[in-house]
């Protein structure tokens, strides 16, 4: 099933004081164009880093998935590529993969499954979970995925607990929320995603609220193949101060009514004003395969909207960016500006590029 996907997170919430970048009048490019990359920042010893794993170069041919790791140093705005990603057990011979999600706890990087792609397009969800620590340039391998899931929304909590999800799981979309505590190197299941279990959707999380936005479900008609069709629905979640594992679900107002599949997002707060929000970017109204190319053969064009949910107050606040994008597993803040790394572009083209909002 050529899902393509493509499938999208993460998310993470990046709560950093950060280091001026050296006067540069542009960010460097990637060594590569690449895009459907997990992406995360750190920093470590005082230096701030954007790290990019694994992904799709610009041929977007099942050849093009890579396990490359590119890492962007932010004081000299200077891009390094770090050791491949790991795979415990190459499937097929494959070792790239698209959809894994990153995030980052402290000064290390956390990076979360991913699928693999054949000739005949057929995918194979990973397990793998590693801590990265950018210093060393060394991955350790932890816990595996209880359910393994790609294009998952990656979220963390407390400085402690990781949360994957909804996202999919080989052949099907699973509603579970996968708790990983890095404490422990040890899994738990969550209060389940309310909504229609999805892959491609988006997210974020500010101190315990978290909000899920849109991806794709799977439907099944009679007599005929089963189809992915786009999810327009937002979810809000609390999570116990007491119990991690449990999350009180609500149904948010969506807030345009058309649902975007591969945005960037994360949560934010404004160290000035105090205000929290999780902030949505780009995507695409048309879900796609991985080389951008939708379900209905249409070709996808990314949109350059954003979306702000305020917390405090429950409503949306819809602006233009100056770019549109789509085809992003994570949204970054850098100097005071949203940041993406990579994705595609108009005409599905792959970027190389740090692309500001």
């Amino acid at each position: 099933m050529f899902k393509g996907s493509i499938k999208h997170v993460l998310l993470t919430v990046i709560f950093l004081s950060i280091p001026a970048l050296a006067n540069k009048s542009e960010l460097a490019t990637t060594p590569n164009a690449l895009t459907n990359n997990a992406v995360t920042q750190i920093i470590s010893n005082n230096k701030e880093y954007l790290i990019s794993f694994s992904g799709l170069a610009s041929g977007k041919d099942y050849r093009d998935v890579h396990n490359n790791t590119y890492i962007y140093d932010v004081n000299e705005n200077k891009w390094d590529e770090g050791s491949p990603v790991p795979i415990s057990q190459p499937i097929d011979g494959l070792i790239g993969r698209l959809a894994s999600v990153a995030t980052s706890i402290n000064d290390t990087a956390y990076i979360f499954g991913g699928y693999t792609v054949a000739k005949n397009h057929s995918e194979v969800s990973v397990p793998d979970v590693y801590a990265y620590n950018v210093d060393n340039d060394q991955y350790t391998k932890l816990a595996s995925m209880p359910v393994p899931v790609d294009d998952s929304v990656a979220l963390t909590y407390q400085k402690k607990y990781i949360y994957l999800i909804s996202g999919w799981h080989n052949d099907g979309n699973v509603n579970l929320v996968q708790v990983y505590n890095t404490h422990t190197n040890t899994w738990e299941q969550a209060t389940p995603f309310p909504g229609k279990a999805v892959f491609g959707h988006a997210g974020g999380i500010v101190d315990n609220t978290i909000v899920i936005c849109d991806g794709v479900g799977v439907d099944v008609h009679e007599n005929m193949r089963r189809s992915y069709a786009a999810e327009n629905a937002c979810y809000r979640g609390e999570i116990s101060n007491k119990h991690p594992t449990k999350i009180s679900w609500f149904k948010l107002k969506h807030p345009t009514g058309t649902s975007r599949y591969r945005m960037a997002a994360n949560g934010f707060i404004d160290q000035l004003t105090g205000k929290k929000e999780i902030v949505f970017i780009g995507g695409s109204d048309n879900p796609y395969n991985y080389n951008g190319i939708g379900y209905n053969n249409i070709p996808s064009q990314p949109s350059d909207k954003i979306w702000r949910y305020q917390i405090k107050n429950s409503t949306w606040q819809i602006t233009t960016g100056k770019r549109a994008t789509m085809d992003h597993r994570g949204l970054l803040k850098l100097n005071d500006k949203l940041v993406t790394v990579g994705g595609m572009g108009k005409n599905q083209e792959v970027l190389n590029s740090i692309n500001q909002y």
